[in-house]
C-alpha cells in the first residue's frame, strides 16, 4: 500500500498525547475530568420531547443546507443578538458541528493562489486544531501569530509584514478565544477587518463562546463589519449550540456571511456534506429560538468563575477570563503541571503547549494549562482548591 504523505507531520492531537503522557501513572485521588470542553450543564428538558415529536424525520434525508424553519431561527437570533439581518435562505448554512465548518469553509473558499503566490492561512497560536489542518488541506501555508499576553491574548495580526499580508487569504480568529478567555473588542475588529479589506483576506471568527461571558456581550464580527460598512464578503461568523445550550452531541452549528461565500460554501456541502438529521434540526430550531436557558447556563458559569477568581486571587500571573469556560493559569512548564496535578491530586489538565505550535523555538502555551469549569460548583470548588495547593502551595 501506498499512503499519501500531506497529513504525515500532523503533531498527535491534543487528547492522545495527555493520555501518553499519563495515563501509564496512577491518580493521586479520585478521578477530576477537567481537559475537555463538555459541557456538563443541563441541557433544556423539552429537546428530547422535540426529537421524538419529530422522529418521522429519521425517514428522509435532510435538507444540505439546513431546512428554511431552522435558517429562520438562526437568523432571527442573529438580528436579535447582533443587530445585523441576513437573509436565511442565501447568507446562513446549518452545520453539523463547527469544526466541519470551519474546515470545509477553507476549503470551499481559500484560492489556490494569492497574489501569484502560496497563500498564507492565519491562525492564533495557541488555537483551535482544525485551523492547522484546514490550510494543509487546502496547500496553503498555516502561519501561526502568537497570541500571548502582550497581544492581549489576541493575534497581533497588524504587525506582520506587508508582504505577507498580500499572501493572506483567510485569518482565523477566535473570540472569545479558546483558550485564554480574552475577547476581541470593536476597536480590535474593526483594525482587523480594515486590514482585511486592504489586503484583501477573508476573516473566519469562531464565535463558539460567545454566549458564556461576565457582563457584557462579546461584540461579533459581522456586527461591527456592518457598523463599518465592510464588503459583506469579508466576514464569516461560526456558531453553536454545544457551549450556549451544552448539546455538544446534538451537532447543530451554523456559518454566516455574504451570499457569494455562503453559495460556494454550500456547493462543496452539496458533494461532501453530512447534514443534521430533520428531527435534530427541528430540536436546534427551537433552542435557538429560546434564551431563557441560556440566561441560566451563563449564571452557573458566573459562579464557578467567581470562584476561581477567589481561589487563584494570590497565584502570580493569574487573569480571570473574560468569557468562555476555560482557565488558562500561568506554570512553570505544562506537562510537568499536568502530571503532578494527576500523581498527587487525580485531577486532570491539559498542558497549554498541546494546543500550540513551536514557532521559532517557542511555544506560546509551554507555561500554562488549560482548565475547564464544566463540572457543577462544588466539584470545581474543591478541584479547583486542590490545584491551587498542588501546584501553588
Amino acid at each position: 500500500m501506498t499512503f499519501p504523505e500531506r497529513f504525515s507531520n500532523l503533531p498527535a492531537y491534543a487528547f492522545p498525547r495527555l493520555r501518553a503522557l499519563i495515563d501509564h501513572l496512577e491518580p493521586g485521588g479520585p478521578v477530576v475530568h477537567m481537559t475537555i470542553g463538555e459541557p456538563k450543564h443541563p441541557f433544556p428538558a423539552w429537546v428530547t420531547d422535540e426529537i421524538v415529536a419529530h422522529a418521522e424525520g429519521f425517514n428522509r434525508y435532510p435538507p444540505n443546507d439546513g431546512a428554511p424553519e431552522l435558517q429562520a431561527a438562526i437568523a432571527g437570533w442573529i438580528d436579535r443578538r447582533y443587530g445585523v439581518e441576513v437573509d436565511a435562505a442565501t447568507q446562513v448554512m446549518a452545520l453539523n458541528g463547527t469544526r466541519e465548518g470551519l474546515y470545509n469553509a477553507a476549503m470551499a473558499l481559500c484560492p489556490e493562489k494569492k497574489n501569484g503566490q502560496q497563500p498564507l492561512i492565519l491562525t492564533p497560536n495557541p488555537f483551535y486544531q482544525v485551523y492547522a489542518v484546514a490550510a494543509q488541506s487546502v496547500g496553503a501555508e498555516a502561519r501561526f501569530v502568537p497570541a500571548t499576553d502582550a497581544s492581549g491574548h489576541l493575534p497581533d495580526i497588524a504587525s506582520l509584514p506587508e508582504a505577507d499580508l498580500d499572501r493572506v487569504a483567510i485569518a482565523y480568529v477566535c473570540s472569545p478565544a479558546n483558550p485564554q478567555g480574552s475577547v476581541a473588542d470593536r476597536a480590535y475588529w474593526k483594525s482587523l477587518i480594515a486590514l482585511a479589506e486592504k489586503h484583501d483576506f477573508q476573516i473566519f471568527a469562531d464565535e463558539c463562546y460567545s454566549e458564556i461571558y461576565r457582563d457584557t456581550p462579546p461584540p461579533g464580527a459581522l456586527e461591527v463589519a456592518k457598523e463599518v460598512g465592510a464588503d459583506p464578503e469579508r466576514v464569516l461568523i461560526f456558531h453553536s449550540l454545544s457551549k450556549r445550550s451544552n448539546l455538544p452531541g446534538l451537532r447543530s452549528g451554523f456559518v454566516a456571511g455574504g451570499p457569494e461565500s455562503l453559495r460556494r460554501i454550500k456547493q462543496l456541502r452539496a458533494y461532501s456534506g453530512a447534514p443534521l438529521p430533520l428531527p435534530l434540526q427541528k430540536a436546534a430550531e427551537k433552542v435557538w429560538n429560546d434564551e431563557a436557558h441560556v440566561v441560566e447556563n451563563r449564571r452557573l458559569y458566573a459562579e464557578k468563575f467567581d470562584l476561581a477568581d477567589e481561589i487563584f486571587a494570590n497565584v502570580p500571573g493569574y487573569k480571570s477570563p473574560e468569557a468562555g469556560f476555560f482557565l488558562w493559569i500561568p506554570v512553570a512548564d505544562g506537562e510537568q503541571a499536568a502530571l503532578k496535578a494527576w500523581t498527587e491530586t487525580g485531577i486532570r489538565v491539559l498542558p497549554g503547549a498541546y494546543l500550540s505550535r513551536d514557532v521559532n523555538g517557542e511555544n506560546p502555551g509551554k507555561k500554562y494549562i488549560r482548565v475547564a469549569l464544566i463540572a457543577p460548583k462544588n466539584e470545581v470548588a474543591d478541584a479547583l482548591t486542590k490545584l491551587r495547593n498542588c501546584l501553588y502551595g
